[in-house]
């Protein structure tokens, strides 16, 4: 059974868990700013990358760079509790995945390299989260924020997946060419939520991870 000891969190603790939700709430806030300044961008097919193809190319940069210091800032504060192999690993594929996303804000789609980031990026941020959730909830009691975590986690495969079934029978059902009828838009936001919305709850119980001992 494990103690909890209730002490102040340290100054550095508590500023990279403010930077950790302040910038993932500024890329989402990002993301919703291109939904709404690029309507010719439509959402249930276009991927988000692409609004670098519109006039708010920079404002998609503040998203990924946002969404990169946020997954830095969060394997800051988790990097001296997560001891166990699984958080460990969990924390070296979220600093790949940060690579990624701040390499999506230097190369847009346009560029060969942002499928690079792409791969470094998106299909690394689930098998992370996991494995921090994991790490970060094990031996504790049951409660709304750590459900809350352990859905968040989910819902970053779940739409990963949603992504990329979307893509493979859309393609099939057009001849292989990307258009309207590859629905793959909305799934490709959902997975952006998705993943700020973990950063932010992981953030949050970061503090608690900081303060139980065996």
């Amino acid at each position: 059974m494990q103690a909890s000891v209730t002490r102040p969190y340290s100054g550095s603790v508590q500023t990279t868990v403010r930077l950790t939700i302040a910038a993932s709430g500024l890329g989402l806030s990002a993301l919703a700013a291109l939904h709404l300044l690029s309507p010719e961008f439509n959402p249930t097919w276009r991927m988000v990358s692409e609004y670098a193809l519109g006039h708010h190319r920079w404002l998609l940069s503040v998203m990924f760079v946002s969404m990169a210091a946020s997954s830095l800032a969060l394997g800051w504060t988790l990097r001296p509790h997560l001891t166990a192999r699984a958080g460990r690993i969990g924390l070296v594929i979220l600093f790949i995945s940060a690579l990624g996303q701040a390499l999506a804000a230097v190369f847009d789609v346009s560029q060969p390299l942002h499928g690079l980031a792409a791969l470094l990026g998106i299909p690394t941020f689930p098998v992370a989260a996991l494995l921090i959730t994991r790490s970060l909830t094990k031996g504790t009691a049951s409660s709304g924020a750590k459900q809350a975590l352990w859905g968040a986690a989910h819902l970053t495969w779940i739409s990963l997946i949603l992504m990329v079934l979307m893509m493979v029978t859309g393609l099939a059902h057009s001849g292989g060419q990307m258009g309207p009828g590859v629905l793959i838009g909305l799934p490709n936001r959902l997975l952006l939520v998705a993943n700020a919305v973990w950063l932010i709850l992981a953030a949050r119980q970061a503090c608690p991870a900081t303060t139980r001992h065996p």
